[in-house]
């Protein structure tokens, strides 16, 4: 479904490293890093120096998330770029608790017990093992989807949908720093859950990718070793340890 804004009449999207598998040359950053930015750039916008209804919607939000002792999320995600003949879509899941999560996206793993992050890929059998490097402490990881703060975006209320029967009101978000890769942010919010429903990110190189959220359950029983990582069902595999 296009989604064209009252502010600007332009069909908006989301962007900024697009899933790309191609043979042509591409400034879109890798796959697997950018489809977690957007993830879970849709659930840490909710701070910033806009001061009107829109700002006031995301507090609201942000509030209904963190009360949560555990998210699990599952979301269809939709990179487009008409100028490289791109669209691609794949679907993922996550769950979240604290510092911890587990993710399942593109035939991989990825497991964060707190400390370390275990990527895992069946077809490779390979585990790769990291700690938490510097420049990721400051990115936006799955872990900090309900802590993050985000300043640098001007908040403003956007158009009114109904999308099966659900009201989604839409939030505009545009980057302060104009050198920013993004143009403008459209997070769609149900406006009798104040969950999120979709995040549209337009991004300066022409790239279109939306999220949408399937399913979101919360405060679920979690197994007591969900986020632990078993080296006995690995045995097999290579163990790639980056640090």
């Amino acid at each position: 479904m296009s989604y064209t804004s009252t502010a600007q009449n332009t069909t908006v999207t989301q962007c900024r490293t697009p899933f790309i598998n191609s043979s042509k040359k591409s400034n879109t950053p890798t796959p697997m890093k950018h489809i977690i930015t957007i993830l879970f750039l849709a659930l840490t916008l909710f701070s910033g120096t806009a001061q009107n209804k829109g700002k006031a919607l995301l507090t609201e939000v942000s509030q209904k998330v963190k009360s949560y002792t555990n998210i699990a999320i599952d979301f269809k995600y939709v990179l487009e770029n008409v100028a490289e003949n791109i669209k691609q879509e794949t679907r993922g899941d996550v769950i979240l608790e604290g510092e911890k999560y587990k993710l399942n996206i593109l035939g991989l793993t990825r497991l964060y017990d707190g400390k370390t992050l275990y990527t895992i890929s069946p077809e490779d059998e390979e585990v790769t093992v990291s700690s938490q490097t510097e420049a990721e402490a400051n990115a936006i990881t799955p872990s900090k989807m309900l802590s993050f703060y985000e300043d640098g975006y001007l908040y403003a209320l956007d158009i009114v949908q109904n999308i099966k029967g659900r009201k989604i009101q839409y939030v505009k978000l545009t980057p302060i720093d104009s050198n920013s890769e993004i143009g403008t942010v459209l997070l769609g919010i149900d406006a009798s859950t104040k969950h999120i429903y979709n995040l549209i990110q337009m991004g300066k190189n022409g790239t279109k990718t939306t999220l949408t959220v399937n399913s979101f359950k919360t405060n679920a029983p979690l197994s007591k070793t969900l986020f632990t990582f078993d080296a006995n069902k690995y045995k097999d595999y290579y163990i790639n340890k980056l640090d």
